[in-house]
């Protein structure tokens, strides 16, 4: 049994059906059953991370863990499943982390708690594999209602290059790892896209896939955080997501990593062809 932590977000959906095309058990935890809407075949339980007596039972007979967890929680998070994964006698952790949890100067929030997270799992003792993508290719999605109502996309950082990565690419990677703990147990994993991208050249592509002219425009970085607490965003983590995009900058995030290819044996998608796969979502009346 494998077991999917933030199995309703992006990439933990994506685990899940990838884990289920694999014709492997899935068992995933949520705070809300009930609301999950996951595929027919998936076992669904609930559990909170932040309440470490529910997450026993959610463990027993697992054998390998995806642990996808987000914002400041993500230490004490990690920390939680870990101790009980040791109790459990859970064999793997595929931890999802942060393309720069790995490099001590980055002192931003989103790695710092990465690394704290991966720091946790390591002390448990039980194998794992780091998952460190750089950027995803389905955060052009908060582009969506932009595009929909004024044919323009604004975001902060324009001259940044991000080798964003297809969430399901990242998934193919997990969930290797997950099947063949022998091979990739210990193993950090920085997974990217085939080409770095600006968010101007996003937008020219998604202007290809739609078939219409679409604008970029350039908004400052206030704004863009204004932007995020207006649809809700936590303060705090309102500006660690603006300092995580301010390393957009940075040539780091533009280097492109051959691990989609070295692990699954074939090529990672390309952002022209994520969005001909998600151009509804750009197009459809809300």
């Amino acid at each position: 049994m494998f077991l999917v932590t933030g199995a309703t977000g992006t990439v933990g959906r994506a685990v899940v059906d990838r884990l289920l095309d694999e014709g492997l058990p899935v068992r995933a935890v949520t705070r809300r059953p009930e609301s999950a809407g996951l595929p027919a075949g998936v076992e669904v339980v609930r559990a909170d991370l932040g309440d470490a007596d529910s997450l026993p039972t959610a463990l027993t007979g697992v054998r390998g863990i995806f642990l996808s967890t987000a914002g400041p929680e993500i230490p004490t998070h990690d920390a939680n499943l870990a101790r009980a994964a040791v109790a459990a006698g859970v064999e793997h952790i595929v931890k999802l982390s942060s393309g720069r949890a790995g490099d001590a100067a980055a002192t931003d929030p989103i790695p710092a708690w990465h690394r704290a997270g991966e720091d946790a799992v390591r002390a448990s003792g039980v194998a794992s594999t780091m998952v460190r993508p750089m950027g995803f290719m389905s955060n052009a999605l908060h582009w969506a209602p932009s595009i929909r109502e004024s044919a323009t996309v604004r975001a902060p950082f324009g001259q940044g290059r991000i080798a964003v990565v297809d969430p399901r690419d990242i998934a193919a990677v997990a969930v290797a790892a997950l099947a063949d703990p022998a091979r990739h147990a210990g193993q950090v994993y920085t997974v990217t896209g085939p080409q770095a991208l600006s968010p101007g050249e996003q937008t020219a592509t998604l202007a290809e896939i739609l078939g219409r002219p679409l604008r970029f425009e350039e908004i400052a970085a206030d704004r863009a955080r204004a932007d995020l607490l207006r649809f809700g965003v936590e303060p705090e983590l309102a500006t660690a997501i603006m300092a995580l995009r301010a390393t957009a900058l940075e040539s780091f995030t533009s280097v492109v990593h051959p691990t989609v290819a070295d692990v699954t044996g074939r090529s990672p998608r390309t952002f022209q062809e994520w969005a001909l796969d998600n151009r509804a979502e750009f197009t459809a009346a809300q």
